[in-house]
């Protein structure tokens, strides 16, 4: 069930995940969205900002971003309840980090939101700085883990992992958050051990992405393997 979001008179919102005060001073403060809300709202901006820019009315550039106010302007169309404030609030406290937001003490014209991963629509997240002898702008796990239905394992393991509907194959950091990701296809998902070090090694390269996800462009066969079942 999605935690609702209070906002400290201090130190701002935070997520009431287990009904505690705010984390910095333990002001119990007032509720800025219900968790019902929340969940709706974080729904919302997130398909907006990965998959249906245009019917929400927002125009995203070449790297993703779109001015702060036009996705609070969308936001205030869609939901009669929601304005600016919920708007900050969901991207503060999301527990995956699916927001970037940049330049907010810049004035309005720096304001800028994006998604961090997990987009539909033709962007491209990686910097201009990068380059292809710089695999990665994060540090990486050794292994990273991948959550499927178990009708999907033949042809992954002939094929690999490839993007399918989104831009770039996602990974998780750990083996309990691939499986979450899975079940969203199967109620006993297959997780699989990909070896992130020896894709690294060969010059693939892998992308941290908000709090526990990382992407690439496709992982072959010969990086992976099934998690044991016990794991």
């Amino acid at each position: 069930m999605t935690a609702p979001i209070r906002t400290c008179p201090t130190h701002g919102p935070f997520s009431a995940d287990e009904g505690d005060g705010c984390p910095a001073c333990g002001e119990r403060g007032s509720e800025l969205l219900s968790g019902e809300r929340r969940q709706r709202l974080s729904k919302f901006m997130s398909g907006a900002l990965r998959h249906f820019p245009d019917d929400a009315g927002i125009d995203l550039d070449e790297r993703g971003w779109t001015a702060y106010a036009d996705l609070v302007a969308a936001v205030e169309r869609k939901y009669g309840w929601a304005d600016e404030r919920h708007v900050a609030g969901v991207i503060a406290t999301d527990p995956k980090g699916r927001f970037e937001r940049t330049g907010s003490d810049g004035g309005s014209d720096a304001d800028r939101v994006r998604a961090a991963y997990g987009h539909s629509v033709d962007v491209d997240l990686e910097s201009e700085a990068q380059s292809a002898s710089d695999p990665t702008d994060s540090p990486v796990p050794d292994d990273l883990y991948h959550g499927t239905a178990p009708e999907n394992l033949a042809s992954i393991r002939e094929e690999g992992l490839k993007p399918m509907s989104r831009q770039q194959v996602h990974l998780s950091e750990s083996r309990k958050a691939a499986r979450r990701v899975g079940q969203r296809h199967a109620a006993e998902p297959v997780v699989l051990v990909v070896d992130a070090a020896a894709m690294l090694a060969d010059g693939r390269r892998i992308t941290k992405r908000g709090e526990e996800t990382y992407t690439t462009d496709a992982v072959p066969p010969a990086y992976l393997e099934r998690a044991a079942s016990a794991a």
